[in-house]
C-alpha cells in the first residue's frame, strides 16, 4: 500500500469491505480520505461482483470527524465562496452519494464516532456497533458552528434525542443508540468484523437488482417526508454560521484549541 493512501479495500466474495486507514490520527477525515473514499465507493458501485459494501475503520476508533489540523493549515482564510464550494463538494455530496448508492452499506463502528465520523457512519443503510462505541457531535460546543454540514441527526435519532445530542455536545454510548434505534446491532468489540461480515453476506444473497430497487423505495419513503430538502437546508444555514461572531473567535484561537475541546469529548484528531 503507498504511503499516501488512506482507504484500504478488502474483497470478501460479494462483500467488498471499505477501511478508513489512519489508525494513528484516529481516521480524521483529510481531504485525501474523503476523495480516496469517494473514489472507492464509485469502484464498488461498477464492479458487478459486488453486492454488499462494508464501511470501516481501522484502529481503536471509527473515525474521530474531520480533520482540523488540515483544515486550520490549508483551508482557515477560505473565502465564503471557497468554503461553501469545498464543503458542498467533499461533505455534503460525498455524503448523500453514499446515502443513494444502490448497493446495501453497513458501517461497523468501534470506540469514537464523532461529528463527521457520526455523519459519515449515518450515511449508510445498516449500523453494526462494538459495544465500546461512543457517538457524539460536540462542533457547536467546541466550534460555534451549527452541527455537522450534513444534518442526519434528527432522521437517525428522532427530534428530541437530536436536539439532546446536539445541544449537550455529550456522548452516548451503543447500547442508548441500539434503543433509540440508530443501531441495529450491537455485537463484542472483538467480534466487530466477524458478526459485521456475517450480516452481509447474509443480504448478499438475496437478488441484487430486487435489492436496488427496494432500497430505492425506502430511501423515497424519507424523502417524501422532506428529508432531502431539510438536509439541503441545513447545509446553508451551516454555510451562514461559519460567517458568525461566535465562530470568528474560534477561529482567531486557532482551530487546534477546538480540537483540545473536542479531545474532552473524545473528538481529538
Amino acid at each position: 500500500m503507498q504511503a499516501q493512501q488512506q482507504i484500504e479495500i478488502e474483497q470478501l466474495g460479494a462483500v467488498r469491505r471499505i477501511w478508513l486507514n489512519r489508525p494513528d490520527r484516529r481516521n480524521a477525515q483529510s481531504q485525501q480520505m474523503l476523495d480516496q473514499l469517494d473514489a472507492a465507493f464509485a469502484e464498488a458501485r461498477d464492479d458487478a461482483n459486488t453486492r454488499v459494501v462494508v464501511l470501516a475503520g481501522r484502529g481503536p476508533h471509527f473515525s474521530a470527524g474531520h480533520d482540523l489540523k488540515q483544515a486550520q493549515a490549508e483551508r482557515a482564510e477560505f473565502t465564503v465562496e471557497q468554503r461553501w464550494a469545498y464543503e458542498s463538494r467533499h461533505y455534503y455530496d460525498y455524503c448523500l452519494r453514499i446515502w443513494d448508492f444502490p448497493k446495501p452499506t453497513i458501517c461497523q463502528v468501534q470506540g469514537a464516532c464523532v461529528a463527521a465520523g457520526f455523519m459519515l457512519a449515518n450515511m449508510c443503510d445498516l449500523l453494526v456497533a462494538a459495544e465500546d462505541a461512543q457517538f457524539s457531535d460536540p462542533v457547536t460546543h467546541t466550534m460555534g458552528a451549527a452541527a455537522t454540514e450534513v444534518l442526519i441527526h434528527p432522521w437517525v435519532l428522532g427530534l428530541r434525542d437530536a436536539k439532546e445530542l446536539l445541544f449537550t455536545g455529550e456522548r452516548f454510548d451503543a447500547r442508548r443508540a441500539r434503543e433509540i434505534g440508530m443501531v441495529n446491532r450491537v455485537v463484542p468489540t472483538e467480534r466487530l468484523d466477524e458478526e459485521t461480515l456475517a450480516l452481509a453476506q447474509r443480504i448478499a444473497q438475496a437478488p441484487p437488482f430486487a435489492l436496488q430497487i427496494l432500497k430505492k423505495s425506502l430511501n423515497r419513503s424519507v424523502d417524501v417526508r422532506g428529508m432531502r430538502e431539510a438536509l439541503s437546508a441545513h447545509f446553508d444555514l451551516h454555510q451562514l454560521s461559519h460567517v458568525s461572531e461566535e465562530y470568528r473567535q474560534t477561529k482567531e484561537a486557532g482551530l487546534a484549541s477546538a480540537i483540545q475541546k473536542g479531545a474532552a469529548r473524545g473528538a481529538s484528531s
